[in-house]
């Protein structure tokens, strides 16, 4: 019989889509939209929509794995992965202590859930964790920094903008229930400004497009605001009122005139001059800042500059005047709100003491010392591919003795696997989950059971912790009992918080996260030091060494000597990351992959349309079609984020493990490269000391 369900996308993404799916005989057979949800009323994406492929997919590993003398995979019961698993922790705990594990989990799948994970590792005694993030602390620091709490007002109030600035950010393919929103407000006379290197297709829909150059948004920002103080377009009585530093702010800036900011972005002056002058007169503005900027060295002082221009103008705390970049309130369970939860300093529990920075995940890794690293645990990530310096998380990963890796699919990270133990898909366990973008809490139901083997994870700790040796009330005080049943008794009790989030009424439809503001900041209370909006903040140079004002600071610094194209490696419509490449559904879309060459820079190297090139720098290089593009910004060559090695190449093959200036944020984008033709040469991965696959 034919059941309908309600629930949502637990994936990393903006959207975060409430969605009904369609069951029968215990397979996914359609999705539709969801009403309900005010931010995503009109349907999922093609990733969404490929969830009925991706559940029921030929190449979804539904048993336990084990590597072979061949470098394949065997299948292996559950009892006999069990009892490898548990006895290699019993050994390294017992010779090396608990430490020698790594427990390394990223974002591939949002959930309360997860929780769990960790309650294991800390009955084992605890073990090697992870800090900061791939993704977004050093905006989020820089927010917190500025504002005090990381929250922004809802997706829908875009509609209430006069002024719409994507910088660096492209919703068109990335965020597209977010168009839905600009659209009506342009229909009402909003103008949209797009900034990017890129002609992307939410361009296509901007009055206006500004390419600064990569990495140099901050002085571009700066520049703004210097012109908004010339030409007496700051909103005095606001900043007066409730800002700290503006004195200091200003004179700071002086240096950027529109000439010198010329020469620092290749942004004309009349560009300066027009985006400065609809910033001062054109309210309310809600600006939107993409993740790719703060992706750079300097990515929290460029999103603490970005966040002046709303300040000066006042466009915070009212209808459509916004700083829209990441929104916690629906992330109620969180007993410490991001980014606090991203530092090291800021875990209590002693048995997770030590860890290992996420963006520099390969160097860390190898100098772990008293003990070394013998054995890591992978779950809900695919470190191999997302990580910055593939070429040294390999030499990391093959320097240990033992590796567990939990996922759907053989990924590059799975492939390097000792034992892959099948993982859940979103439709096999019940979770509860927030959105950094909407306000909403979700359910998200068991619809289906688990096909093959597949075991959620709660539910493989607990059989480890068994084979471990610990007693049954010993583990029932860190985990549930298996059953997905007993899951939702966990999330019930967790809910009992919250009487405003009914179980019965989330089973229906999404809910509005308690107190939950529509406006932010509209009482104009801002949780800083002073109880003002922070231009100059102290915390920010005791805590993270920068200065106390935002700043401009070159990200690439020696890089582009040697090499002279920047590298971006944006997000694709086709792919979260580093998930969904592999499905049929998707591939008949996005084939094969290819780097986006300008087409000046391609001139100059003698390459056409098609050509087989090489991209490389002194960690790494591997080879792609070339497709030549005359709107991207010369000097820049684009190769998507989330490909595989196994499809040709990460474009973390050429990052370099580094934090940004603030949040212990990843710096993937600071990465120069030449590109050269290449004749008859197949699509290869060049991993230095490693294996070609």
């Amino acid at each position: 019989m034919k059941k309908i369900f309600s629930t949502a996308c637990p994936r990393n993404c903006y959207s975060t889509c409430s969605f009904k799916v369609h069951v029968e005989n215990n397979r996914i057979i359609n999705i539709d939209p969801h009403p309900d949800n005010k931010s995503t009323p009109e349907g999922i994406c093609l990733k969404g929509l490929s969830y009925v492929e991706r559940a029921h997919s030929k190449d979804r590993i539904l048993f336990p794995l084990k590597r072979n003398l061949r470098g394949g995979f065997d299948r292996v019961s559950w009892d006999d992965a069990i009892q490898e698993i548990s006895g290699k922790l019993k050994e390294y705990k017992n010779e090396f202590g608990p430490k020698s594990v790594l427990y390394y989990a990223a974002s591939g799948m949002a959930g309360y859930v997860n929780e769990l994970s960790e309650k294991f590792w800390e009955l084992y005694g605890g073990a090697t964790t992870m800090f900061g993030n791939l993704c977004w602390p050093a905006g989020l620091e820089a927010i917190h920094l500025t504002l005090g709490d990381n929250k922004h007002n809802v997706p829908w109030d875009i509609e209430n903008a006069k002024l719409i600035i994507l910088w660096g950010k492209n919703p068109a393919e990335t965020n597209i229930q977010q168009m839905i929103f600009i659209e009506k407000a342009q229909q009402k006379g909003a103008k949209l400004i797009v900034i990017d290197p890129r002609r992307t297709p939410s361009s296509e829909r901007a009055d206006l497009l500004i390419q600064p150059k990569p990495g140099t948004d901050a002085a571009l920002a700066l520049g703004i605001a210097h012109l908004l103080f010339e030409n007496n377009q700051i909103d005095k009585s606001f900043v007066d009122q409730y800002v700290l530093g503006f004195d200091k702010f200003v004179e700071s800036i002086s240096m950027y005139t529109p000439e010198k900011v010329t020469e620092i972005t290749d942004v004309p002056v009349d560009f300066i001059k027009e985006l400065a002058n609809d910033v001062g007169k054109i309210k309310p503005m809600t600006l939107v800042p993409g993740y790719g900027m703060q992706r750079f060295a300097n990515g929290g002082q460029t999103i603490r500059s970005l966040l002046a221009l709303n300040v000066l103008t006042a466009n915070i705390g009212k209808p459509g005047a916004c700083f829209h970049y990441a929104n916690l309130q629906s992330y109620v369970f969180d007993v410490l709100k991001e980014p606090m939860s991203y530092y090291p300093e800021m875990n209590s529990n002693p048995k997770f003491r030590r860890s290992v920075s996420m963006a520099l995940l390969g160097e860390d890794m190898l100098l772990q010392k008293n003990p070394e690293l013998k054995m890591i645990w992978v779950e809900r990530g695919n470190p191999v591919t997302q990580n910055p310096d593939t070429n040294t998380v390999l030499k990391a990963f093959r320097k240990l003795d033992f590796r567990v890796v939990v996922e759907q699919f053989l990924t590059d990270t799975a492939k390097e696997a000792d034992i892959i133990l099948p993982a859940k898909n979103m439709f096999e366990q019940t979770d509860i989950i927030g959105s950094y973008w909407n306000p909403y809490v979700q359910l998200k139901p068991k619809v289906v059971e688990p096909a093959g083997e597949v075991k959620p994870e709660s539910e493989i700790y607990y059989l480890l912790a068994q084979k471990l040796g610990y007693s049954n009330s010993e583990i029932e005080k860190y985990l549930p009992v298996p059953g997905n049943e007993n899951i939702e008794t966990h999330l019930k009790e967790k809910l009992k918080t919250f009487p405003e989030l009914s179980w019965d009424s989330l089973k229906e439809r999404p809910a509005i996260a308690p107190g939950n503001e529509e406006v932010a900041y509209s009482n104009l209370k801002f949780n800083t030091p002073s109880g003002k909006i922070e231009l100059r903040s102290e915390v920010a140079n005791k805590k993270w060494g920068v200065n106390e004002l935002p700043t401009y600071e070159d990200p690439y610094k020696g890089e582009k000597d040697m090499y002279p194209l920047k590298l971006l490696s944006p997000n694709t419509k086709n792919r979260i990351h580093s998930q969904f490449g592999n499905l049929d559904v998707i591939r008949q879309f996005d084939p094969e992959p290819y780097a986006v060459v300008s087409i000046r820079d391609a001139n100059e190297r003698r390459i056409i349309e098609g050509d087989r090139i090489k991209i490389y720098n002194d960690r790494g290089e591997l080879t792609t079609k070339a497709k030549l593009d005359f709107s991207l910004k010369k000097g820049c060559v684009v190769y998507y984020n989330g490909l595989w090695l196994q499809e040709g190449g990460t474009s973390n093959l050429l990052s370099k493990g580094r934090e940004t200036d603030m949040g212990h944020g990843t710096a993937f984008h600071d990465c120069c490269v030449e590109v050269e033709r290449i004749k008859d040469n197949p699509s290869q991965v060049f991993v230095k000391g490693g294996i070609n696959e």
